[in-house]
């Protein structure tokens, strides 16, 4: 028993350890630099953050994300589905229901408590803070997230959808509580009173969940409900093998990312309804906020959109057809998760009472740019978004349908790495003259060897596409046409709302060739069938 017990303690480490073991050496790196280099000249501020505090928060924000979805399982299957997403073959474990839980909850409490130990540590340890950063609290309030997102993951539900719904209305129902305690300030006792039964709660729930899903209890209400209203019916037959395709990744990932998108929004346009949210600038900045979730959290489920797995594989289909089923589900699921923020954005404004105050900017805006070019401009906007959501899906299915763990744990890692480093870099070079100097004067350069790369590897990858015939020459013609097509609207687009001297063409038809995907989307067909034939 102590054994097992054990085994399933190491299983939850060796999921999550990549990335802790990443944010270790990242803080010693930092604290390394930051104490050898930078010096005390260079202090920590947190109101608000400088580029420093942008190295200390950004990681520890991804990493703590990440351990959420690693120890939920939330990455492991349907977060729409019915059934648990706890994983089946854990059942079979001699172990009891409540072991079987405790010790991924331990383990993710512990982790995430340790992870803001670590966090308030290193800022009072790297420098000179203006806020003194409470021990005890977050700490509990990082446990009780995960323990509750555990829970809410691994019950089982009578509906398609229920557990979405669920998850955000318990989570900002806990957010609320905790906005609420922090805008009347009350003390630390209180806000442990209110945080620490929240952890038993969440463990009591999460056996009822999987003692249900580990005895195959399922409930299925919308069935029910079909049958009382409808009667049965059969699904009809699907008249193509591509249309089979598609409706089965959709199935297994196309709701993906609209749950995730729904869950963190929803939290996000809480902020409207806080004390003082009235103002302008906090209106736009959680809109801003908003609007860059999605693209955001499509880095997130691009990882289990481009997974591959050997059943794949073996189907009798084309290595271009399975390809392009993930590539429509990826186009659908992007839809369905603008469709939900553009729902969700007017009712917040309106329930919140701070839409006079978005109208009235809109006016402004509207009459100092024109009807036309504000159109323009909202319509340009949304589209941008909306291909860069779809775009973060799909180009890393090159990634993913290779079948090699190493080279995804690797992606995802650089991925990492450059969102953490993206923010603190940007602050950088907008403070040091000189920097901005030689990359402005190196800019014709830098462009055109990003332009050089995107080309050669374009290039390559339908050299290679035409010698393995996974695509015929009429196929490639085309994408290569479409793609041009693309290029060409983009940078007309470009050229009419920058029409300016300052503003070198050579800039904007680069811009232009560099947002539109081809090398990486290409690869997808290649990485395919290097995982079926290997």
């Amino acid at each position: 028993m102590h054994g097992a017990a054990r085994a399933l303690g190491w299983e939850a480490w060796r999921r999550s350890r990549l990335g802790l073991i990443a944010l270790g050496a990242y803080i010693a790196t930092f604290l390394a630099l930051e104490q050898l280099i930078l010096g005390p000249s260079h202090p920590i501020t947190l109101d608000p953050p400088n580029g420093l505090a942008g190295f200390i928060i950004a990681p520890v924000s991804i990493t703590y994300f990440y351990l959420v979805c690693v120890v939920s399982f939330g990455l492991s299957g349907d977060l729409s589905a019915r059934r648990s997403i706890f994983p089946a073959r854990l059942f079979t474990l001699p172990l009891a229901t409540r072991t079987l839980v405790g010790w991924p909850m331990l383990w993710g409490s512990c982790a995430s408590a340790c992870l803001w130990f670590a966090t308030a540590l290193l800022a009072r340890r790297a420098g000179e803070v203006d806020v003194q950063l409470p021990w005890v609290w977050p700490a509990l309030l990082a446990a009780a997230y995960l323990a509750w997102m555990q829970a809410l993951m691994w019950l089982p539900y009578g509906v398609r959808g229920l557990r979405v719904i669920i998850a955000v209305l318990w989570l900002i129902a806990m957010d609320a509580i905790v906005l609420v305690a922090l805008t009347y300030k009350v003390s630390e006792a209180v806000m442990v009173a209110i945080l620490a039964p929240q952890l038993p709660l969440a463990y009591l729930v999460a056996c009822f969940g999987v003692a249900r899903a580990r005895r195959g209890d399922v409930p299925d209400w919308g069935k029910a409900f079909a049958r009382a209203s409808h009667g049965p019916s059969a699904r009809a037959p699907f008249p193509t093998r591509e249309r089979a395709q598609a409706w089965f990744e959709w199935q297994r990932h196309g709701r993906v990312l609209p749950a995730m998108v729904a869950m963190v929004v929803l939290a996000e346009l809480l902020l409207l309804f806080l004390p003082g949210s009235d103002t302008a600038p906090f209106v736009f900045l959680t809109l801003g906020v908003v609007l860059i979730t999605p693209p955001f959290l499509a880095a997130f489920a691009a990882a289990a959109m481009s997974t591959q797995t050997t059943f794949m594989t073996t189907r009798p289909m084309t290595t271009f057809a399975l390809v392009a089923g993930k590539v429509t589900v990826a186009l659908w699921s992007t839809l369905v998760a603008w469709l939900l923020v553009v729902v969700l954005v007017p009712v917040a404004l309106m329930l919140s009472g701070t839409m006079p105050v978005f109208l009235e900017r809109a006016s402004a805006f509207l009459d100092a740019v024109g009807a036309l070019r504000a159109a323009a401009v909202v319509g340009v906007l949304c589209a941008a978004l909306v291909a860069a959501t779809w775009k973060r899906l799909v180009q890393s299915l090159c990634v993913g349908l290779t079948g090699r763990a190493w080279i995804v744990k690797a992606t995802l890692l650089m991925a990492a790495a450059w969102l953490v480093a993206i923010g603190p870099l940007a602050s950088w070079i907008g403070n040091e003259l000189a920097v901005q100097s030689a990359i402005w004067n190196g800019l014709p350069w830098i462009l055109a060897g990003l332009v050089g790369v995107k080309a050669c590897l374009a290039s390559w990858v339908a050299i290679r596409l035409h010698q393995s015939r996974l695509l015929s020459d009429r196929a490639l013609l085309t994408g290569a046409v479409c793609w041009l097509l693309t290029v060409v609207a983009l940078y007309g687009l470009l050229e009419w709302f920058a029409a300016s001297p300052l503003v070198p063409r050579y800039f904007l038809g680069a811009i232009a060739i560099l947002l539109v995907p081809l090398a990486r989307v290409s690869a997808a067909p290649l990485a395919l069938a290097w995982g079926r034939h290997r």
